[in-house]
């Protein structure tokens, strides 16, 4: 297990270019399954577990590393499989989503790979654990399923997205009602998250599953003479997404004449201090990480305020 991680630090090389590093792993059975590697921050043998009374049942306890208190979740049992049993020789994987890190019991890691997104598709409609998946691809004629975290996580801990009647009350806030936005994600949680904080605001909503589709979308709406940048007040994209990231969108809005002053925001679960650097290489206008209903807000104004007369 050692290594694991080794190429982690080359990461930023790959911001751009469309590409995607996923390290694979198994849950109860055969099936291969994938994270992104942006989001783990270390690969290990399972510390001693601590049993918590009235946890989510699939969370297994919690573990301490280096001082930070842990969940374990099953992450075979909360994508619908049958549950692993914990014990020392376990292995779990330490990520961080959201601004919070977390741990997934595994049953064994294979390696890390570095794929093209187009190499990446949509996962088939249907129920059963495809619910949980942004998107499969193959590696070596096996199929490889990448898990929607994200869902995964909201199950255990609900999402607010209510907005407080002081933050609804700014009067510079009128100017964004009936405006309409462009939401860029392959997560239905980070779909539904979004349409739920921006509605409040009297936004009107136009969505994509990833950032092909959005591209294609912004590209029809400038062929049919629309002034794109007048129909939309900004963007809000998702960096990993199937067949073309936010990263790659951005790149492409920025090299298009009639796109390329659209106010582009990345809004992802990917940690802030990597994304804040990477946000300028491509273009971005802002940054905001996942679930933050108030911080939607204050990019919303951050928009707003870039319309108004500069003051004399």
């Amino acid at each position: 297990m050692a290594g694991i991680l080794d190429t982690v630090d080359q990461r930023t090389q790959l911001v751009g270019e469309n590409r995607l590093e996923i390290l694979m792993f198994r849950l109860a059975g055969r099936q291969l399954f994938a994270i992104n590697v942006f989001k783990v921050q270390e690969v290990l043998h399972m510390p001693r577990l601590t049993l918590m009374p009235h946890r989510h049942p699939h969370v297994c306890g919690v573990v301490t590393l280096r001082g930070q208190t842990l969940p374990v979740i099953d992450l075979s049992r909360a994508i619908g499989l049958r549950p692993q049993e914990a014990n020392e020789r376990s292995t779990i994987i330490v990520t961080e989503y959201n601004r919070s890190v977390q741990a997934f019991l595994v049953s064994g890691v294979e390696r890390i790979l570095n794929l093209n997104w187009e190499s990446i598709l949509p996962p088939p409609g249907g129920a059963g654990r495809h619910h949980y998946l942004t998107a499969i691809t193959r590696v070596d004629d096996q199929l490889v399923e990448i898990i929607d975290v994200e869902k995964v996580l909201a199950e255990i801990v609900p999402y607010n997205t209510r907005l407080s009647g002081e933050r609804l009350s700014d009067p510079l806030l009128e100017a964004a009602r009936g405006r309409e936005v462009l939401l860029v994600d392959d997560s239905s949680v980070g779909l539904a998250q979004l349409r739920d904080t921006l509605s409040q605001l009297g936004l009107k909503m136009h969505t994509a599953t990833d950032g092909l589709k959005a591209l294609n979308m912004l590209k029809a709406w400038a062929d049919s003479g629309e002034r794109v940048c007048d129909r939309l007040l900004m963007v809000f994209t998702d960096a990993e997404m199937p067949e073309m990231d936010g990263y790659r969108l951005t790149t492409e809005i920025r090299h298009d004449p009639r796109l390329r002053d659209l106010y582009v925001v990345l809004h992802t679960s990917l940690s802030g201090s990597f994304n804040q650097a990477m946000v300028k290489k491509v273009g971005c206008d802002n940054f905001l990480s996942k679930f933050q209903p108030e911080g939607l807000v204050d990019v919303v104004l951050d928009r707003l305020r870039r319309d108004q007369p500069a003051s004399s």
